[in-house]
């Protein structure tokens, strides 16, 4: 299963050469980033700190076990803070 991922400009910049999105593949989060951490090293601990994820549109702030369908479109998303 491949999906359609995008990082954050900032996130793209510091760790994958300004490339925002990626093709990769993985049936959860989780696996999603194993796989971006495998491309560019590092990535993950900046994905686990602060960042939320939407998978299709949907935000879900504790994502990583979330199940991601085949061509869906994973965005990492600074995390929305209330206060």
């Amino acid at each position: 299963m491949a999906a359609r991922v995008l990082l954050t400009p900032s996130i793209a910049r510091a760790f994958a050469g300004g490339q925002v999105e990626h093709e990769v593949e993985g049936r959860e989060i989780r696996h999603l980033v194993r796989a971006l951490e495998a491309r560019y090293p590092g990535i993950a601990a900046r994905l686990h700190d602060g960042v939320a994820v939407a998978i299709d549109g949907v935000i879900h702030q504790n994502a990583f076990l979330e199940e991601v369908p085949d061509g869906a479109e994973v965005c990492f998303i600074p995390a929305i803070e209330g206060g």
